[in-house]
């Protein structure tokens, strides 16, 4: 499935840097009419307006904060394409004694927030014809290390829920995926020690772009993530992507 993104309209979380700052620069470029960039201070997104004008919307979102999303959806009436890129990483292993903090911490904007992203955005997609839903995950969705297990965990949690958005959201003819970077040069991989194997974001906008236009569901941008990637492949092929009844 071809689809193009010129004069559609966009709405990116955590549009103000890293992969999601790239995100706008690569949609506007390809030809998106409009991008709300969703941020959670409206003033931290307007070097983007003060770059593309009016092409770039600022929009309240904090995905901590469920009534900012669904005031984000009734004011994005026109959305066709959600990018749910926002995410929180904390450094902890399962024996730290601020384990289950930072645990709760990372499942309420990583997998939280995309439950409530999903509820709010679903309708006006399917409103506007069905679109398409992206879902930033990483390759610690399918494999943990310790020093990142609370985030594996959480993109594990929210890896599942992408799964079953595409199962639900399919129905109303809207393409979903699921994108598993690598290790990224962004302040939160710097804060995570990655800066000397981190790839640019570019990567995770190409990769994303390219799979829109074949419809993959699994994105896997940059080395570290190709490698997982061609590893998984049979598993995704024949058991995640796979019509296996639930009864």
């Amino acid at each position: 499935m071809n689809y193009d993104i010129k004069d559609k309209v966009v709405l990116i979380t955590g549009a103000n840097r890293g992969i999601g700052k790239v995100l706008v620069d690569s949609f506007i470029e390809q030809g998106a009419a409009k991008v709300y960039a969703a941020v959670r201070v409206l003033e931290s997104a307007f070097p983007l307006v003060e770059k593309y004008g009016n092409k770039v919307v600022p929009v309240h979102i904090d995905l901590g904060n469920p009534q900012s999303i669904f005031t984000a959806a009734e004011t994005a009436k026109d959305v066709e394409i959600v990018v749910n890129n926002a995410g929180i990483l904390k450094n902890s292993t399962p024996l730290e004694d601020n384990a289950i903090a930072t645990l709760e911490l990372e499942m309420n904007i990583n997998v939280y927030g995309l439950i409530y992203m999903a509820q709010a955005f679903a309708p006006v997609l399917k409103t506007n014809g069905g679109g398409a839903f992206i879902q930033l995950n990483s390759v610690v969705s399918m494999k943990s290390f310790a020093k990142f297990a609370t985030y594996s965990a959480s993109k594990a949690a929210a890896y599942s829920i992408t799964q079953a958005l595409q199962d639900l959201l399919s129905k109303q003819g809207t393409i979903v995926l699921s994108v598993h970077p690598g290790p990224i040069a962004t302040d939160m991989g710097d804060a995570a020690g990655l800066t000397e194997i981190a790839e640019p974001p570019s990567l995770v906008a190409d990769a994303i772009l390219a799979a829109l236009k074949v419809g993959d569901f699994h994105v896997f941008p940059g080395s570290m993530a190709k490698q997982i990637g061609s590893a998984y492949k049979s598993f995704a092929e024949n058991v995640v992507e796979a019509n296996i009844s639930e009864s």
